[in-house]
């Protein structure tokens, strides 16, 4: 299963941002002492005492407002609400309890989902005394904190942690493959999912956001056992919706966690735009296996160079999926679409391969011959040992005298090496140094 999604609320200027900074721990979130500075949703992954989960930084929610901004800012924190499994309602300690953290308050306490309040701005122990006010919003107990400072944040995660929903065991067969189909809202997703299935399983429309929520479809192809995840697009409301840059990524990524291989899905009638980089790059992140594929290619007029010119494009623009096959398909003819299920297969067994630790030290000790390591102030990288740790994705430990004498550039050779002596198509590599003991 995907790891907890955390979402952070609360009305504008409370320090939403600069809590999720400290829990990501990064700053992506723009902090500045003005209401309304995160208009979107911001995405990041926390972790404490050993357990991982997403984090969403939200807009200010504001009640009864005209502005247009403003609604679709509250739009955007109640679908971060509905993905999260705990939410944290952030409040002022300076300005105390107020209307709408009550309103706020409210609205949390009717997703039945579990909330976890903390005050912000308690920066010295003193302050803790006004606190306790916050009782009367009706959601439980009142965790003091700092932002800036990161103060009582750990108590505040302690109590997250205790609200995530208990992990299930995997009772997937080792043998199943589990393929999601990734892609911005209308690429085609459920019209390819139904073309590999071979039959009108989702529902699909040219209206952006027909899939709501991921679909978990298991079927078997000749022998092979698998579960396809069509994954939820944009979804609309009234005037107010989000921008199609926005709204899959959460689900989308819970999708790909969970999966072996993924497809991401480009519109050949559209081309490559930024979101598709985007998506993609939460496939290769997560290191799952990964195969490029451009539907709607019947829809191109096309000459017998359109093929490659764009694959030069893809390669170009998704220099970091160098390993991951194109496919060029339509859903709507079923052009090529029986190719996809093969090099699914492909992509699989390359993602979970294992080299032997002999053949492997060989292949190492080779390559040292052929190029040898870079050396700094006339000390030189020495590679005592190599060994595979682990698969999905395949990660090599190489043992070294000294792991700051490992250059990227060296790193990516040695990888190179790897992949021109084994089938690692489709599939990511790690690559980890660790000064030999």
């Amino acid at each position: 299963m995907g790891l907890p999604v955390v979402a952070i609320v609360g009305r504008p200027n409370v320090g939403k941002s600069t809590i999720f900074n400290r829990l990501v721990g990064e700053r992506i979130a723009i902090v500045e002492d003005k209401p309304g500075v995160t208009r979107d949703r911001l995405y990041g992954k926390g972790e404490w005492l050993n357990q991982y989960f997403h984090v969403i930084d939200t807009g200010g929610i504001e009640f009864g407002e005209t502005d247009e901004i403003l609604t679709q800012m509250r739009y955007q924190a109640e679908l971060a609400i509905d993905e999260a499994d705990v939410i944290i309602m952030v409040t002022d300690s300076r300005t105390g309890a107020t209307d709408a953290d009550l309103e706020l308050a409210r609205m949390l306490n009717r997703t039945k989902k579990p909330v976890v309040l903390a005050v912000n701005k308690v920066d010295n122990p003193e302050m803790r005394a006004e606190i306790y006010e916050f009782y009367t919003l009706g959601i439980g107990e009142p965790f003091p904190v700092s932002g800036s400072h990161g103060l009582g944040l750990g108590d505040v995660l302690e109590e997250v942690v205790r609200h995530f929903p208990a992990r299930e065991e995997e009772d997937q067969a080792d043998d199943v493959i589990r393929v999601s189909i990734i892609g911005r809202p209308n690429v085609g997703k459920s019209s390819l999912t139904n073309a590999i299935l071979g039959e009108e399983r989702v529902i699909v429309s040219d209206v952006a956001g027909t899939t709501r929520d991921a679909i978990d479809t298991p079927f078997e192809r000749d022998g092979q056992q698998y579960i396809l995840v069509d994954t939820a697009g944009m979804r609309k409301r009234g005037k107010v919706y989000e921008t199609t840059e926005k709204y899959s990524v959460m689900r989308a990524m819970r999708a790909i966690e969970e999966s072996d291989v993924v497809l991401v899905v480009l519109n050949g009638e559209e081309g490559i735009i930024e979101q598709d980089k985007k998506i993609a790059g939460y496939a290769h992140e997560a290191g799952r296996a990964v195969i490029i594929v451009v539907n709607k290619w019947d829809a191109l007029e096309k000459d017998d160079k359109t093929m490659n010119r764009f694959t030069e494009l893809i390669r170009e623009e998704f220099k970091y999926l160098d390993y991951a096959p194109i496919l060029y398909v339509s859903a709507k003819t079923k052009q090529r679409v029986h190719t996809i299920l093969p090099k699914v297969n492909q992509v699989a067994e390359a993602h979970s391969m294992r080299v032997p630790t002999s053949v492997l030290n060989d292949l190492v000790t080779d390559a040292t011959i052929m190029t040898p390591p870079p050396s700094d102030r006339g000390k030189r990288l020495k590679i005592n040992y190599a060994t595979q740790a682990t698969v999905k994705p395949p990660t090599f430990i190489l043992f070294v005298n000294d792991p700051e004498l490992m250059h990227f550039s060296y790193e990516r050779y040695i990888e190179n090496k790897i992949r021109e002596a084994f089938v690692f198509e489709g599939t990511p590599i790690r690559i980890w140094t660790r000064k030999k003991t």
